[in-house]
């Protein structure tokens, strides 16, 4: 299991609007697109993804690379995360899926917490075997 944190989004603080809506910076774009390379030897099979868009559109170029879809969570949306999210990544602890998250949900479900962009390659025990950063 590959568990990614969004890539760099801006300040929430400085964000005018609906926060669901607030998309990477400069920054966080090309830290998605690394992903892309840095992932490359991993086998993905599925990418499910936050409904917000900062978690959409960090996972958006590794999926299109694969010709795959991003299935979109609700359960891993920020207001969910703290239990539906935690379920959601323990029922696929062991599969080959990518998913893309808020901060918080790493430490909750592996006790390890992640940077803005920050992928954490996952055993089927739920071990962090190796962290990648872009």
């Amino acid at each position: 299991m590959l568990l990614i944190r969004h890539a760099r989004a801006g300040d929430r603080a400085d964000w005018e609007g609906d926060d669901h809506k607030r998309p990477l910076d400069k920054r966080g774009r090309r830290q998605a697109e690394a992903l892309v390379e840095a992932l490359a030897s991993f086998t993905v099979t599925r990418v499910l993804s936050s409904p917000a868009d900062r978690c959409m559109q960090t996972v958006e170029p590794l999926a299109a690379a694969r010709g795959i879809d991003v299935e979109v969570c609700e359960e891993l949306g920020e207001e969910r995360q703290g239990h539906d999210g935690v379920a959601l990544v323990r029922s696929l602890l062991g599969e080959p899926v990518a998913l893309c998250v808020h901060g918080g949900l790493s430490n909750a479900t592996v006790g390890t917490g992640q940077k803005k962009g920050e992928t954490l390659v996952v055993d089927a025990e739920g071990e962090v075997l190796d962290r990648v950063r872009v």
